[in-house]
């Protein structure tokens, strides 16, 4: 069962105006979903985004954003640089591949001498 993680890409301190409690405090956060398995590590495509006032604690979606919250946000987006998705194989699957190799050559040295048939 692989686990996934939202790792941090970038943050930033917004100056707009929350529109829930009217403070210019407020944190924008993109994440990326990495996958962590035992064989395996995978960076998706998968980019997610956080607005925070960091006065009241609420968090801001999008249907609340203003105009002016709509335009940082859509300039802190073509700034940000995620990772390109990729597959990292850990030593454990090299070391399973070896040896169902190691145990296919095994078997097929003992069929061919004749030790084993089928």
């Amino acid at each position: 069962m692989a686990i996934e993680k939202l790792v941090l890409i970038k943050e930033a301190e917004l100056t707009n105006n929350c529109p829930e409690c009217f403070n210019q405090d407020l944190k924008l956060t993109f994440y990326q979903k990495h996958r962590f398995a035992k064989l395996y590590h995978r960076i998706t495509n998968e980019v997610t985004h956080q607005i925070i006032c960091n006065k009241c604690g609420s968090d801001i979606y999008p249907a609340k954003w203003t105009d002016d919250i709509e335009r940082i946000f859509e300039y802190y987006q073509k700034m940000m640089q995620p990772e390109k998705s990729s597959l990292k194989l850990k030593p454990l699957f090299y070391l399973l591949v070896l040896f169902f190799i190691a145990i296919i050559g095994i078997g097929g040295y003992l069929f061919s001498t004749g030790l084993i048939q089928f």
